[in-house]
């Protein structure tokens, strides 16, 4: 395509990186996709889905995983004890190792889930008993325990144990601290309180506090997946490369950064398609009527390849070399999908594309311990909030996030509960005006005739903005810049590595800094942790402490859903921007486009798996020459 150019080194880099890619997919493919006992005139064709990712997989131990690519992997091949119905809108939590749905205690603190009997790992060298002998191994309640017990073993150094820890699972805090302590083996055989076996299928969790979302943050997690401790013990360190699991899929060759190939799993249980899209969504419907009863998984072979190259990656799909493409990139999207909409071009060719509002804020924090821009009295906090009111949003969403993202009103992401499309706030507003009315009402006035704004006290109003070396923080800097010469104040930008920037930001030392944040469950108070102060030196990079927005966190916690909790939220959410320790600026826009032969997609919204709900038509496949 004319749209196609070459743009140097990089770019021939990143090309033939995409032809090794999809030379060892076409090798994996001729190797392993043979089945030399079927006639090629009887059999049907293997129904492969191919795509790359955008960055390499860290492994397949959950325990280790923190990376989203390794989570898309995983619960393919390895069962949550729930999971979200893969139609509806909003989202829905149903069972999928367990036999229904949790038994709750009044309190939210006892979880009772009973295991469906008759579900079978694959097929592996870690199930044989001291003979030799291959036995078929059942999942039972134990493997859970023993999962979760995983995460609290201090050999693990499990990067998820906060989580974990945050569940307030009762004992498994003192079963970890004793391992540490005693500088002993974690006693897996011990018995932990809040994990009782209670018989081969049924598993109790018991709490410390009220936990009236737990399905969400533990049971329905992708990461936290039963895993049998033969297999663990088989292994050992390389367990990282060998994940042996109950769901759709297993995997059957990995070359690290490379290629990743799963195939459907023999032993896999019978699950048939069914979902409960809303009776408007004529898509979801219409996939249902489609689908519904279909065996699972249809797609017979899965081949993932890395392509870290925006443009190869590209290439390589409009070529139809891989079938999907996960997150159009952001410098093809007009080309691509101008106005949300599939290209005249490639809509002829039968290629379908997805948008979908992410559940994630993109926003700007103030160090509420700095001393320009940081404290709570009246003239510091109406200085953010000019700061915030000065920020032309649409302008930057239509010249540097080219379209792609709609402007915020509130920290609350799109797709969890309580997000409100009709909210607004002056978080949302736009007004060089009230800005500079504000700052001039605060004694932010040029008091020595420099054409700049100082402080009340006459000393210079200097902003310092952390950011980062790249082309779209180059062109965000510029609307800031743009943005502050607009009402009189001095900004500095203050470039570095993402990495140095987040230790200093946990640690205090950084004023001002453009973040990310994904929730990655329906509950809406995921993305308003970062308010509390029990969070500060993680998510509350804003370091604010007000005593009234932590009353209303812990309340929010422990509070059941409904309109009273919707009540508190809208609550938190005006005094974050009545503070206005963070400036939300947009949630963002997510693109995908599919080849006409892959049907039934439909992107997850909390989840990473996909694969086993959408199918190969093979009667739209290109003719092979």
């Amino acid at each position: 395509m004319n749209a196609i150019t070459s743009s140097g080194r990089a770019w021939t880099r990143g090309l033939r990186r995409a032809v090794a890619a999809l030379a060892t997919l076409a090798a994996a493919t001729s190797i392993l996709a043979a089945d030399p006992s079927a006639s090629a005139a009887s059999a049907p064709p293997k129904k492969v889905l191919r795509y790359a990712f955008r960055i390499a997989e860290a492994g397949f131990d959950p325990v280790r995983v923190t990376d989203l690519y390794s989570r898309i992997i995983i619960p393919h091949v390895m069962d949550a004890l729930y999971e979200y119905d893969p139609l509806a809108r909003p989202s829905k939590v149903r069972p999928r190792t367990a036999a229904g749905m949790p038994e709750i205690s009044a309190d939210f603190r006892v979880w009772t889930v009973r295991l469906q009997p008759g579900i079978f790992y694959a097929a592996d060298e870690a199930f044989k008993d001291k003979q030799g002998k291959p036995y078929r191994r059942e999942l039972v309640a134990e493997d859970y325990a023993y999962a979760f017990k995983r995460y609290a073993d201090p050999k693990n150094n499990s990067p998820s144990w906060g989580d974990v820890e945050g569940l307030e699972i009762l004992g498994l805090r003192e079963a970890r601290q004793k391992a540490i302590d005693s500088k002993q083996p974690f006693a897996y055989d011990t018995p932990v309180e809040g994990l009782k076996v209670l018989d081969r299928y049924t598993l109790q969790f018991r709490l410390r506090d009220p936990k009236p979302r737990f399905i969400y943050t533990a049971l329905a997690q992708d990461l936290f997946v039963a895993v049998a401790r033969e297999v663990v013990e088989h292994y050992g360190e390389n367990i990282v490369g060998h994940p042996v699991g109950t769901g759709p899929y297993k995997l059957v060759q990995w070359r690290r950064s490379s290629l990743m190939v799963l195939e459907r799993n023999p032993d896999y249980r019978e699950v048939l398609y069914d979902a409960q899209p809303a009776a408007d969504d004529a898509e979801g419907q219409a996939i249902l009527k489609r689908f519904k009863g279909r065996k699972l998984p249809m797609i017979d072979r899965v081949e993932v390849s890395i392509i870290d190259e925006a443009q190869p990656r590209w290439l390589t799909f409009l070529q139809k070399n891989s079938d999907f493409i996960d997150e159009v990139p952001v410098e093809f999207i007009t080309q691509a999908m101008p106005g949300g909409k599939v290209a005249p071009n490639l809509a002829r060719q039968g290629i379908q594309g997805y948008r979908m509002v992410r559940a994630d804020a993109a926003y700007t924090f103030f160090n509420m311990e700095d001393p320009v821009v940081g404290g709570y009295t009246p003239e510091k906090i109406a200085l953010r909030r000019a700061i915030s009111l000065a920020v032309d949003v649409e302008r930057e969403i239509r010249l540097v996030r080219r379209s792609q993202a709609i402007a915020a009103q509130s920290s609350i992401v799109p797709n969890t509960l309580d997000y409100d499309p009709n909210f607004r706030s002056e978080n949302g507003e736009y007004s060089v005006a009230k800005a500079k009315a504000l700052l001039d009402l605060y004694g932010y006035v040029d008091k020595d005739g420099d054409g700049w704004r100082d402080m009340p006290d006459g000393s210079p109003l200097q902003l310092n903005k952390s950011t980062l070396p790249d082309q779209t923080n180059r062109q965000l800097d510029e609307q800031w810049q743009r943005n502050m010469n607009a009402i009189g104040v001095r900004i500095k930008f203050l470039p570095a590595k993402f990495q140095e920037n987040l230790k200093a930001a946990r640690s205090g030392k950084l004023q001002m800094w453009g973040l990310g944040g994904l929730a990655n469950e329906p509950d809406s108070l995921d993305a308003l942790l970062k308010y509390s102060s029990r969070q500060i030196g993680g998510q509350n990079h804003a370091r604010i402490k007000l005593p009234a927005m932590d009353a209303l966190v812990d309340k929010l916690n422990v509070m059941p859903d409904g309109p009273e909790r919707h009540a508190v939220f809208m609550e938190l959410n005006r005094l974050s921007v009545a503070y206005m320790p963070y400036k939300t600026h947009v949630h963002r826009y997510i693109n995908d486009m599919a080849h006409p032969w892959l049907i039934g997609y439909r992107r997850p919204v909390f989840w990473t798996d996909w694969w086993q709900y959408a199918d190969i038509d093979t009667s739209k496949l290109p003719k092979q020459p």
